[in-house]
């Protein structure tokens, strides 16, 4: 291993210049803070001297009742807050790929899906779309009873297009999503 020679100041040595520099810079640039820091606290203590001075102008409530009437406020709004983020830490923990894969396993060439409704708080999926044909159309929904995701499933309303030269069928129906994969 080669050494390394390091020197280091000594009472004789001459500073340079340049370190004086540096240092009255630094000096200055302290002083500066300091004068903005007092400025700004000064600022802040005449402001909540004004606001306690107002407080105690106002007739009604005194100064604890109006801090607790805040902190309610304040726990009221964390808490509505603390739900919502459980709610999406819910939506985000379920089986979705199972649900999605479900339906890939069972869907054909036959049928179209067009919306898939999830409604995660009741576990229920809603799909809408187009069949070719009413048998093609009971097969899928006898392919969605066979997979373990979904329960109860339930044609709820189809009509077959007269409009169309191939009759397509637009169906909707519900199940039950579990929990299962």
């Amino acid at each position: 291993m080669s050494r390394m020679k390091i020197s280091f100041p000594y009472a004789g040595q001459p500073l340079r210049t340049i370190d004086w520099l540096l240092l009255c810079i630094g000096v200055i640039a302290l002083l500066a803070v300091f004068y903005q820091f007092r400025q700004i606290t000064e600022a802040s203590s005449f402001w909540s001297v004004r606001v306690e001075r107002m407080e105690k102008q106002q007739p009604g409530a005194t100064t604890k009742s109006r801090r607790r009437s805040r902190t309610r406020e304040f726990s009221q709004e964390i808490g509505k807050e603390l739900q919502q983020a459980n709610t999406i830490l819910n939506q985000i923990n379920l089986p979705w790929e199972a649900l999605f894969d479900a339906i890939e396993n069972i869907i054909t060439d036959d049928v179209a899906l067009l919306a898939l409704q999830p409604n995660v708080k009741g576990r229920t999926l809603r799909i809408s779309g187009e069949s070719r044909n009413i048998n093609a159309l009971l097969d899928f929904v006898e392919s969605m009873e066979r997979e373990v995701v979904f329960e109860q499933v339930h044609l709820v309303n189809y009509k077959v297009k007269q409009d169309n030269p191939y009759r397509p069928i637009d169906f909707l129906l519900t199940a039950v999503w579990t929990a299962k994969s």
